[in-house]
């Protein structure tokens, strides 16, 4: 099994930076890509940024070019700047791994607000 354990969310103004953090453990040897994704309580989960296991890196839209997806080791981060009202959400980690399956974190909260 992969465990994954998020940190890095919290509070911060429009214009803000935050960076998310996402450290893998267990069987890492499986993981194929890291990325991460943002859910709202009026929206469903949406994909923001993933990262393959030869570094090809993929981002919404509405992220690109504020946003940074990169892994070290086992731990996958997500540098977010220019940081939007909009960009509030529960952010949630996810790998993919092979055989076929997918492991979750926890979830960390980013709230932007003035």
């Amino acid at each position: 099994q992969v465990h994954l354990v998020e940190s890095g969310g919290g509070l911060v103004q429009p214009g803000g930076s935050l960076r998310l953090s996402c450290a893998a453990s267990g069987r890492t040897f499986e993981i194929d890509d890291m990325g991460w994704y943002r859910q709202t309580p009026g929206k469903q989960r949406e994909l923001v940024a993933v990262v393959g296991d030869r570094s090809s890196t993929d981002y919404a839209d509405s992220v690109k070019g504020r946003f940074t997806i990169s892994r070290a080791g086992n731990t996958v981060y997500l540098q977010m700047n220019s940081l939007k009202f909009e960009d509030t959400a529960v952010y949630y980690c996810h790998v993919t791994a092979t055989p076929p399956r997918d492991y979750w974190g926890q979830g960390t909260q980013v709230t932007v607000s003035s």
